[in-house]
């Protein structure tokens, strides 16, 4: 009995003393707050809001055209939220190994093609369904012009990330354009 009360330890620790060490705490990044690329974001989240917000307040359903406006602006404003709250508190950085540079320049590409289809088929699809001045044609107008906004704020977005991309601009390079 002696052999085994020697071997047996009885030692306790509470889980606070080693939980200090490998908790990360999310941090807003000041870089990212302060950039054009959080700018741009946030004007692309607003804009996108207002696209979908709009269309959706009509009877969108029996045109398939607004289906696809809907697809596009609802896919990429919440993709969009994803990517804010990857920098916005530093995620990107546990994932080193994803080029973030490319992966957000293929992304605004991406997005900008897939807005000029939405305003494409948006402007076409205003005059089809309603009689002029009444709200849902009004609404639809007035989404088919935030939705040609989001598409130039996309494109934008897509210069700078390239130019991000090649490190063109500054011989500093902070990730942010």
């Amino acid at each position: 009995m002696a052999e085994f009360q020697s071997k047996v330890s009885t030692w306790t620790s509470s889980p606070a003393q080693g939980a200090g060490t490998s908790v990360s705490t999310l941090r807003m990044d000041l870089g990212f707050v302060r950039s054009r690329l959080r700018v741009f974001m946030l004007l692309q989240l607003v804009l996108g809001l207002l696209v979908w917000a709009l269309i959706a307040d009509t009877p969108y359903h029996l045109y398939p055209a607004y289906g696809w406006v809907m697809f596009v602006a609802v896919f990429l404003w919440l993709v969009t939220i994803v990517l804010f709250n990857l920098y916005l508190f530093q995620l990107h950085m546990k994932l080193y190994k994803v080029p973030w540079p490319l992966v957000l320049m293929i992304f605004n590409i991406i997005a900008a093609m897939l807005y000029v289809t939405a305003f494409i088929a948006c402007s076409a699809a205003v005059d089809l369904t309603y009689l002029k001045g009444t709200q849902p044609y009004n609404q639809r107008a007035v989404a088919s012009f935030f939705a040609c906004l989001v598409m130039v704020a996309y494109g934008v977005s897509a210069f700078f990330s390239y130019q991000d991309w090649r490190g063109v601009g500054s011989s500093a390079y902070n990730g942010y354009y």
